[in-house]
């Protein structure tokens, strides 16, 4: 018996299924309406935790600028009423910055990048242009290495690569101009080249990457995530180079798979044991997903297709209902194949891990230390609950593009 996740009591999906939405996947409005009044409840009760939350922490993933996140996804799917409370924590956010790394999730960048989305959308375009002065101000850090800079996303240059792409996204133009993002690719296939050479394993993965003296798989830490921001055609990593370096490096991570269909935490694990978005089939799917869409490879589809069949089958999780490591997060991978495949089995799936979302703290979890925030706590669950609402623009948030 996994003891880390709880048997799915669901029954899965068939034709014959009583599903909440109809055969062009739009959902009903009872299901919708349960979604809408969970996710007030539950906004209710995180700005309660709020008053006990950690005053200094200023990031993304945990903190301030998290809920600043989720307000401006409120406000794109229901109006701009949220955009005032997007503002105060944007602001809580850059104002409690510490230059301690540069990424999107845990570091400088990302407060930033937020605060410049929010106050561009409340019509305060100078401080929106000092935000995104103070992103690019981080360039030269990060491309530099002196101080180590790891390449992952959780702490490293793909965050802040995500922070560049996130303002582009927003402004609906090329506000950060594309010599930066170019740089940042180039210095990061550089970076796996000059490792996957340091470790003799050019022939295995001609990009390698390292965390903390491991080879991490997941998208938090580690190859998946990597490789599929190489991957994104915002990027424009030319063709040359996504054969010749990504493509065998994505076939790389393929063969670390165990026979379940989940992946290790590191390339040396042999547990099959975690399914998380950190760590395991549900980041993984992201990377073969995208690495379908860019090499036509029906086997990444059909490795893709097994990364949900364990999400199904292990992803109810005891740690909670949050996005790194909860069942909101596992539900995202759902919602990835439902949106390449038009497949309703996923969209049934998410539907029911909602369903599993609604009944919030019923279900004996472990609570994070963080129980407010956006990729522990509340606010990731309401930033899922809210996107199912409109399933073909749903993405992970800080993640998918």
């Amino acid at each position: 018996m996994d003891v880390r996740s709880f048997p799915n009591p669901y029954q899965d999906y068939t034709k014959d299924a009583s599903v909440p939405f109809n055969s062009a996947g739009q959902l009903n409005h009872d299901f919708v309406n349960r979604l809408n009044l969970k996710i007030r409840e539950l906004l209710i009760r995180m700005e309660s935790e709020l008053e006990h939350a950690d005053p200094r922490d200023f990031t993304v993933y945990t903190g301030w600028s998290g809920i600043a996140l989720l307000y401006l996804h409120l406000a794109e799917v229901y109006g701009d009423d949220y955009l005032e409370k997007a503002h105060r924590y944007a602001s809580k956010g850059v104002r409690g910055v510490v230059r301690h790394g540069s990424s999107f999730l845990c570091g400088a960048s990302g407060p930033y990048a937020v605060a410049a989305v929010t106050f561009y959308k409340t019509g305060q375009g100078k401080k929106a242009e000092e935000c995104i002065s103070k992103v690019l101000e981080l360039h030269p850090y990060v491309m530099e290495g002196k101080n180590r800079e790891p390449d992952e996303l959780l702490y490293g240059r793909v965050g802040y690569l995500y922070s560049l792409l996130f303002i582009n996204k927003h402004y609906k133009e090329e506000k950060i101009p594309f010599k930066y993002i170019q740089e940042m690719c180039d210095r990061i296939l550089k970076s796996g080249e000059n490792f996957a050479d340091q470790k003799k394993m050019k022939t295995q993965s001609p990009l390698l990457y390292e965390w903390y003296k491991e080879c991490y798989v997941g998208p938090a830490h580690g190859l998946a995530g990597i490789y599929y921001f190489l991957m994104q055609p915002e990027c424009k990593v030319s063709s040359e180079k996504l054969q010749a370096l990504v493509r065998p490096s994505v076939e790389y991570v393929r063969r670390l798979k165990f026979p379940s269909g989940n992946y290790p935490a590191c390339s040396d694990d042999n547990r099959d044991l975690l399914v998380h978005w950190c760590h395991g089939a549900p980041g993984v799917i992201y990377m073969l997903t995208q690495a379908y869409k860019v090499f036509q490879n029906n086997e990444y589809l059909a490795d893709a297709a097994q990364c949900a069949e364990i999400v199904w089958q292990r992803g109810l999780l005891k740690k909670g209902y949050g996005l790194c490591h909860g069942a909101a997060g596992n539900a995202y991978s759902f919602l990835a194949m439902y949106n390449l495949t038009h497949d309703l089995k996923y969209l049934y799936r998410a539907c029911k891990f909602a369903d599993w979302c609604l009944d919030y703290g019923s279900h004996g979890c472990r609570v994070p230390d963080t129980t407010y925030s956006l990729f522990e706590g509340l606010a990731g669950t309401i930033y899922f609950l809210s996107d199912l609402t409109n399933p073909e623009k749903a993405r992970f948030p800080a993640f998918e593009l």
